[in-house]
């Protein structure tokens, strides 16, 4: 018993703890709303003359309905009191319609301001954020974030804060007309009518919690399935795919459903206790007609007073789980922008220092996980304009070196200089604008080929993107497609083969124009042919440039002026090529069993799936 009782309290506990979570998310807004304070204060004013202009209208039917008695008036058109009663019609509505244009602006604003910095911190994120997260789930959560920002605000200035006011208006009309029953009744209706919204919401909140995790669950797996369409098609696996999304689509179903209910319990609760309360109201205004001591126009009054108090009072209850929704939503995204930044800026950073680039690499030790170390006291240094080629078998740690120098990651030990400089004390922009790379596997956005050329320099003039694309090799193929430089290239690129894609990225890093130049295992996804092409082009942007090529294929390498072998982490063996060989360790056996491999494949003949043939 003892436990159960525990357990009850830890649960009220984390309850509680969770409904602060979400509560947080209010004073984080208020800097984005202290921009446009002044919109602020006079669409708070507008509001205030469209509420007081609402109650006005029950008060001016009834001086109407009492004008009109024949028992108490002479029979003469209340010609004043029905122009005043359509002008309060139309100033409800238009001071309304005033607030929300005042108002719209710093919705649309906060809300932008807002979209913009969790963009630009995700940019900010160290690459492992990205790696162990799932973009499908991340960008729902950042669509319902900001899509929260303008349900609070709207729900905020324009249900919770009339209703109060309306409220208010109303039960002070009410103490001064009609005695103290009527403000009991109304007064005890509002209260039981909240505290019954508010405990039924909180209910409810743990369902919609489920069901958005549910949906952004079934959203990663769709996006990640379609992205990796080719695949799918590769295995036949579509009826596998979709039985996985619907698994998830059937979670989600479930929870739906229950949401669903707990609403229709929610409002048949709701509209019980207003039936209740106006029942009695009425009452009690009927009884005071007949007792003469009140008139037709009072029970007309009560009656309008009751529709326009209970009208936005039961939108209250849809406002207060669409604020709950909005802040459930909001606080996923305000908790992507409190995500640590593995690498940031140093205080005070520099920029890289002038002139020709040298790397140096200084007993860098780095492991991705503190358990597994990949690189063990790596040191060596790449002079300005030359090149230095790294090799080595697969999780030698060679990509390693390059997400290393982009800073992507820091090191764990020792360090990497460029021009004398820690690159730990330089600006990362700084640092990233000095370096180009063309990767293994090139992803290009899906825009025109001319966006993706461009992405090197977003400045760079048309003229200067036809001339990268001359210098890649690629201008001509270009010229030859229907819509030229502004053929689009698909998702990812797909629509180009690989050695297409590979040319453009040359074309775009040539277009930047970089001190360092990174070639990462460039060449090992394309057939040999292809491979021959485009390694001249890679010689030709390399001159004059300080540059790492990280290789798989030996043949790539052969005029580096430093070979560097890697072997679990470690520089077994450094040198030229032909040195290297002469010592008959381990690049002279890579050597050997790479040409017995070229040579096997020559004997086959081409491979039908090579990337060339597509």
């Amino acid at each position: 018993m003892t436990a159960e009782l525990a357990g009850r309290a830890g649960q009220r506990q984390g309850a509680a703890g969770r409904g602060d979570r979400d509560w947080r998310v209010v004073p984080m807004l208020l800097p984005y709303l202290w921009e446009y304070k002044w919109r602020v204060v006079v669409a708070l004013l507008f509001l205030v003359a469209a509420k007081v202009a609402n109650v006005g209208v029950p008060l001016v039917l009834k001086d109407i309905v009492d004008s009109l008695d024949s028992k108490q008036t002479v029979l003469v058109l209340p010609l004043a009191l029905l122009v005043a009663y359509g002008a309060l019609r139309l100033a409800t509505v238009l001071f309304a319609e005033l607030r929300d244009v005042v108002f719209v602006p710093v919705t649309q604003r906060a809300t932008r301001r807002i979209a913009l910095a969790v963009f630009r911190h995700l940019h900010a994120l160290s690459l492992r954020f990205h790696l162990d997260r799932q973009t499908g789930g991340m960008s729902r959560d950042i669509e319902r974030g900001t899509r929260g920002i303008s349900t609070l605000l709207s729900f905020m200035l324009f249900s919770i804060i009339p209703v109060v006011l309306e409220f208010l208006l109303v039960a002070a009309v009410l103490f001064a007309k009609f005695d103290w029953r009527f403000v009991a009744i109304t007064f005890a209706a509002v209260v039981v009518y909240i505290a019954f919204t508010i405990g039924i919401t909180e209910w409810r909140t743990a369902i919609r919690k489920k069901a958005n995790e549910l949906d952004s669950h079934a959203n990663t797996r769709a996006i990640d399935s379609l992205l990796n369409y080719e695949t799918v098609k590769y295995f036949n696996n579509e009826d596998y795919e979709a039985r996985r999304y619907d698994e998830s689509l059937q979670r989600y179903e479930v929870m739906a459903v229950r949401n669903e209910a707990s609403l229709g319990l929610l409002n048949v609760g709701q509209a019980a206790i207003i039936a209740v309360a106006a029942t009695l109201l009425m009452i009690l205004c009927a009884q005071g007609v007949v007792a003469r001591e009140l008139t037709l126009g009072d029970l007309v009054l009560v009656n309008g007073l009751l529709i326009q108090l209970y009208i936005p009072l039961n939108f209250l209850g849809m406002a207060y789980r669409e604020i709950k929704q909005a802040m459930i939503d909001m606080e996923r995204m305000f908790g992507l922008l409190e995500e640590h930044r593995e690498v940031d800026d140093a205080p005070g950073a520099l920029e890289v220092p002038e002139g020709p680039a040298t790397v140096r690499f200084d007993r860098v030790d780095f492991g991705y996980d503190p358990r597994r170390q990949i690189l063990h006291g790596m040191s060596f240094e790449i002079p300005p304009a030359a090149k230095v080629a790294v090799v080595g078998a697969s999780g030698a740690g060679k990509s390693t070196l390059a997400r290393l120098l982009y800073r992507f990651y820091d090191v764990t030990g020792g360090a990497i200089l460029v021009n004398g400089a820690d690159i730990r004390g330089l600006r990362q922009a700084s640092l990233r604008a000095a370096i180009a790379i063309v990767p293994q596997d090139t992803v290009l956005f899906n825009d025109s080929i001319h966006y993706n050329i461009q992405y090197g320099r977003p400045s760079a003039t048309r003229e200067e993107v036809i001339a990268a694309a001359r210098a890649a090799h690629i201008h001509d193929f270009i010229s030859g497609l229907p819509d030229g430089y502004d053929s689009m290239v698909g998702e990812r690129g797909l629509k180009l083969s690989g050695g297409e894609k590979q040319r453009v990225a040359i074309a775009r890093a040539i277009l930047k124009n970089p001190r360092i130049m990174i070639f990462d295992e460039a060449t090992s996804a394309l057939d040999s042919r292809t491979e021959q092409a485009i390694q001249q082009e890679l010689d030709a942007i390399a001159r004059g440039r300080t540059t790492l090529v990280i290789a798989h294929r030996l043949s790539t390498v052969m005029d580096a002026d430093e070979i560097l072998v890697l072997d679990q982490g470690r520089i077994v063996e450094r040198g030229r090529h032909g040195a290297l060989l002469a010592r008959g360790g381990a690049y002279a056996q890579m050597w050997a069993l790479q040409q017995q491999e070229k040579l096997d494949a020559e004997r086959r003949g081409p491979d039908p799936l090579s990337p060339a043939q597509t």
